[in-house]
C-alpha cells in the first residue's frame, strides 16, 4: 500500500476566467473542484488509478471534510488527525489568455499534542507501506524537522520515500536521505545558492545534488521537459505539447506516477512514463490533479524517456 503524508492539506477551487481585474465583477466561464497539497494529490491520483493509498495528515472544519470525502470516493483510505482551525481552501484563477494564479492562506492550528498522535498513526502506518510520499507545506508554528523525522522513520525500516517540499523544509528533509525528490528550478537554487542557466549546467546541478545527499532526483523544467536521475543515470524526459487547462497539480502526478513504479517494483524509468503522462492529462483538466483516463492511457505512449550519462 502507497503512503502519503501532508500535514497542510487543502482542496482547490479552480474558476476560469477571460481575464483577471480588480474592482469589478468577474463572471467565470468554468470552475472546478480538486484536491490541494502535494502528497494528497498524489493520494487523490492513485485513487482514481485504482492503487490501494493510505492518507494521513492533518486535517480541519468543513473543508476538511470535504477533502476528506473527495479521497474517499476515490476508494482512499484516510487517517487524519482532526485539529483545530480549517483545512485550506486555495482559490486558484485561470485567465484564460494571460496564466493563472493562487490564492492561499493558512487554516489549520496544530498543537504538539496533535503532532504526536499524527507521528504515532504514521508509524504504525509504516508497517503496511510500500512506499510513502511526503510532500506540501507545514502550517503555521510546525518545524521542517517534521519532514526529517518522518523520512528518517521510513527509511529505518527501508521504505522507499518520494519527497517533495521547498525552502527549509525542502533542506531539512534531504537530511534525512529520502529516495527521491522533485524539485523545480527555483526550489534547486536555494539549495545550491546559484541558478544553473544552461543545459550543462543544470545537468551538472542534478548530479551535484544527488552526490551530495545520496538521492535520487527528477527536477521539472516547465515547458523544457525533466532531467532525472535515477540509481546514478542521467535521464531527460522530452516536452509534451497538449492543450493546458491548468497547470495545477501537474508536478504531483509525477510523484503518483514514480510512487506507482515503486510499489510496483517495476523499473524507476518506468515511473518516469507514468508520471509524465499523468502531468500531462492534469494540465487537460481545470480541476487540480484531476485527469481522464483516456488522456492517460493516451500519453503513456508518447512519452519519451531518453538515456543520458551516467551520473557520477
Amino acid at each position: 500500500m502507497i503512503v502519503t503524508f501532508n500535514p497542510n492539506t487543502a482542496i482547490d477551487y479552480t474558476l476560469k476566467v477571460a481575464k483577471f481585474e480588480l474592482n469589478t465583477t468577474i463572471r467565470a466561464d468554468a470552475y472546478a473542484w480538486g484536491m490541494g497539497g502535494k502528497a494528497s494529490d498524489a493520494a487523490w491520483i492513485l485513487g482514481k488509478l485504482g492503487e490501494p493509498v493510505l492518507a494521513l495528515g492533518f486535517a480541519a472544519g468543513d473543508n476538511g471534510l470535504r477533502m476528506q470525502s473527495m479521497l474517499r470516493e476515490r476508494g482512499i483510505k484516510t487517517d487524519f488527525v482532526w485539529v483545530d482551525g480549517e483545512t485550506r481552501l486555495n482559490v486558484v484563477i485561470v485567465c484564460t489568455a494571460e496564466g493563472q494564479t493562487t490564492f492561499t492562506a493558512p487554516g489549520l492550528h496544530v498543537s504538539p499534542s496533535h503532532v504526536t498522535e499524527l507521528i504515532s498513526r504514521y508509524k504504525k502506518a509504516l508497517a503496511v507501506a510500500s512506499c510513502v510520499v511526503i510532500g506540501g507545506s507545514l502550517p503555521l508554528g510546525i518545524t521542517p524537522d517534521l519532514y526529517k523525522k518522518t523520512i528518517s522513520f521510513a527509511r529505518q525500516r527501508s521504505i522507499p520515500v518520494i519527497f517533495d517540499s521547498s525552502g527549509a523544509m525542502l533542506a531539512a528533509g534531504l537530511k534525512a536521505k529520502p529516495s527521491l525528490i522533485k524539485p523545480n528550478l527555483d526550489e534547486i537554487t536555494s539549495l545550491l545558492g546559484y541558478r544553473p542557466g544552461s543545459r550543462d549546467e543544470i545537468m551538472q546541478a542534478v548530479k551535484d545534488i544527488c552526490k551530495a545527499y545520496a538521492v535520487d532526483m527528477i527536477l521539472t523544467l516547465g515547458e523544457e521537459g525533466a532531467i532525472a536521475s535515477l540509481s546514478r543515470r542521467l535521464y531527460s524526459i522530452e516536452p509534451l505539447f497538449v492543450p493546458v487547462e491548468s497547470a495545477a497539480g501537474a508536478g504531483d502526478g509525477v510523484l503518483a506516477g514514480m510512487a506507482l513504479a515503486i510499489s510496483r517494483q517495476e523499473p524507476l524509468e518506468r515511473g518516469l512514463t507514468y508520471g509524465f503522462a499523468l502531468a500531462g492529462a492534469i494540465v487537460q483538466t481545470l480541476a487540480t490533479a484531476d485527469f481522464r483516463m483516456e488522456d492517460y492511457e493516451n500519453l503513456v505512449q508518447r512519452i519519451s524517456v531518453v538515456p543520458l550519462e551516467q551520473s557520477g
